[in-house]
């Protein structure tokens, strides 16, 4: 065991080291990369915002930041399939760990992870999310906006998340898991002739102008042509990339707390993210994991690996 080591979140030297743990045992970070607050110069940020007090079905996501660490411990120190490369050779990745809330005051969840989201934003180059109930990603697109300014929204869902947003007893919008995209459209904080959605296969009252590639139609179509749509669709612009473990079928991610059937599968949707390297990416998110819900950790691979193809693809960027 000469130069091995472990619990490599807590004694890596550098942010671009591989680790050594046994994939059965070590700190669990999200790729086991090491656990800092400090995030300057780093490329790559990854935080965790256990909250699922905005559900509208089944709860359980606050333990999903947890469930994807976990997951990701089978990826660590080997190239990564098919970016056949070791991710971390070209970009420096951290761990920042979980926001802080206030679990008796839910309230002012949002809030809080807007304020910690802007403060990571000024020091690292991207910011990955692991959530989390889907209403997380509206602070998310606050804080992004704030840096990028107004963003295309490419999002993964079998929902559209663009039912009324009602106003809470303090006067202001309660934005929960099924309506942040319209408060999102409304603040102004995404284009939608420019934001696109996947999967979807349920009905809301409105599509906010959003183009949206249903789940009949993406069944029918390839991988690339999907890709393409969202190319077409952006056009270029600065865009945030969200995924919600139920866009995929019910089979492929049983742990979510709303799962619908009639979805893709994984391979699909990891073969669409892989097509996406050229797209102009400024943060992203993978959210609703669910694991009370899960068998054998399914549904926590399939969020693990496309949190890893979303890695990738940042690397391959940055290795020309």
């Amino acid at each position: 065991m000469s130069g091995k080591s472990i619990d490599h979140a807590f004694t890596a030297g550098g942010d671009r080291e591989g680790a050594s743990d046994p994939t059965y045992a070590g700190a669990l970070s999200f790729l086991r990369r090491r656990f800092t607050k400090d995030v300057d110069g780093s490329d790559v940020t990854i935080w965790g915002i256990p909250f699922d007090s905005a559900v509208s079905n089944r709860p359980g996501t606050r333990f999903g930041p947890q469930a994807l660490r976990r997951a990701s411990a089978i990826f660590d120190n080997d190239p990564q399939y098919p970016f056949d490369r070791d991710l971390f050779e070209a970009l420096a990745v951290v761990d920042y760990g979980d926001c802080l809330l206030d679990y008796r005051l839910p309230e002012t969840a949002h809030s809080s992870i807007f304020e910690e989201a802007s403060v990571i934003l000024k020091k690292t180059g991207f910011l990955l999310t692991l959530g989390g109930d889907h209403s997380v990603t509206y602070p998310l697109l606050q804080a992004h906006a704030a840096r990028h300014g107004r963003l295309s929204l490419v999002q993964f869902d079998a929902h559209q998340d663009t039912w009324p947003v009602a106003t809470g007893s303090n006067g202001r919008p309660r934005v929960d898991h099924g309506s942040f995209v319209k408060q999102a459209v409304e603040d102004g904080l995404i284009d939608p002739a420019t934001s696109i959605q996947i999967g979807i296969r349920t009905h809301a009252p409105e599509t906010c102008g959003i183009e949206i590639l249903g789940g009949e139609e993406i069944e029918e179509m390839k991988s690339a042509e999907i890709a393409a749509r969202i190319y077409e669709r952006t056009g270029g612009t600065n865009v945030y990339l969200t995924f919600d473990i139920d866009c995929l079928d019910a089979a492929f991610a049983p742990g979510t707390g709303t799962p619908v059937s009639g979805g893709p599968s994984s391979a699909k949707m990891l073969a669409v993210l892989r097509h996406l390297k050229n797209l102009q990416l400024v943060g992203a998110d993978v959210v609703e994991v669910s694991p009370p819900y899960d068998h054998a950790d399914i549904t926590a691979i399939a969020g693990s690996t496309i949190a890893m193809y979303i890695l990738g693809t940042l690397a391959e960027k940055k290795a020309g």
